[in-house]
């Protein structure tokens, strides 16, 4: 299993609180609606608490200021995304995804990487 990370800072003309609702409501059933042409196994939303809620450890470790949430997929595989790497349609699906993203993050401040899991416990 594989699964890409994205880090999401809200574009400016976004409240916090407006931001995760568009992601939760609007956002997150595009990205349900797409998952089979994309072989998308799992995708989660880990929506930030007010940034005072963290202050404190945010402070203690010097830390940068907080994301508005993380988005996580899964896939089987970087070889199952290879596949689908011609298809027409997960093409269409992703441009689709990435339109509606630039309405709402900002993504030259949103990081996000590859990775794979190692659980611990």
């Amino acid at each position: 299993m594989i699964k890409l990370t994205f880090a999401l800072v809200r574009r400016p003309d976004f409240t916090r609180e407006s931001f995760q609702t568009y992601w939760f409501e609007r956002h997150a059933p595009l990205v349900a609606s797409v998952r089979e042409v994309l072989r998308i196994r799992r995708y989660v939303q880990l929506h930030s608490a007010a940034p005072e809620v963290s202050a404190d450890i945010r402070r203690s470790r010097g830390g940068p200021e907080q994301f508005d949430g993380v988005a996580q997929l899964w896939w089987d595989s970087f070889e199952d995304l290879a596949a689908n790497a011609g298809n027409p349609e997960a093409a269409k699906a992703g441009r689709l995804l990435l339109e509606d993203e630039r309405r709402f993050i900002d993504l030259e401040k949103s990081p996000l990487w590859w990775g794979e899991e190692k659980v611990i416990f």
